[in-house]
């Protein structure tokens, strides 16, 4: 007899009023997602708000000053060392580390912006920091945009969704996941949580 076999979801969206409830009583949250798209801001105004600690993938984990990239087995061993703690939240979006960081997560929100608004993000972002480095960024590592950046930021949706996805069923079924597609969805959510603009 043939047996059907149905493919589980891959994973388990929420909405903008469930994740602001879920937010609310999280200790530990990861906000991925493509570049310019604002996760870095909106964690820190999370973070702030709810005093969370603040962890940044470029910052705290893969790059060193000038750009140079740490190991990736450094990298892993010093996330593996920040998720101990008991509250924090995590922006990054490195698939490859999914399975030790989504086991620890209460709620993952995905910032999913159109891609002109993501370019239009990191020139504004490159012009405000010109010379210099942002505070979520390693010392050192002045602010950059080349035309592979920008292809990067072009091709992300594309190219990295199903990657992102996956690693989502792969790693963290069970976890919550809020897509955040425009501005006024963001907006929307810090209302709910009462946090300002």
């Amino acid at each position: 007899m043939h047996q059907v076999t149905m493919s589980p979801e891959p994973i388990r969206a929420v909405s903008i009023a469930e994740a602001a409830d879920m937010i609310l009583r999280a200790e530990r949250i990861v906000v991925i997602g493509g570049s310019g798209g604002g996760k870095s801001t909106l964690a820190q105004k999370l973070a702030s708000h709810f005093d969370l600690t603040y962890l940044s993938i470029d910052r705290d984990i893969r790059w060193l000053p000038g750009w140079v990239e740490r190991g990736k087995e450094e990298q892993r061993q010093r996330i593996i060392e920040r998720i101990a703690g008991e509250r924090w939240i995590m922006d990054g979006t490195n698939t490859s580390t999914f399975d030790i960081r989504l086991p620890r997560t209460d709620i993952v929100i995905w910032v999913r912006m159109p891609r002109l608004l993501c370019v239009w993000g990191v020139l504004t972002r490159w012009l405000k920091h010109l010379g210099r480095t942002r505070p979520e960024m390693a010392p050192g590592c002045i602010e950059k945009v080349d035309w592979e950046f920008l292809e990067f930021i072009w091709t992300f949706e594309k190219k990295f969704t199903p990657r992102v996805t996956a690693a989502i069923a792969a790693h963290g079924p069970h976890v919550p996941v809020l897509q955040v597609k425009s501005r006024r969805q963001m907006r929307a959510l810090l209302d709910l949580l009462g946090v300002p603009a």
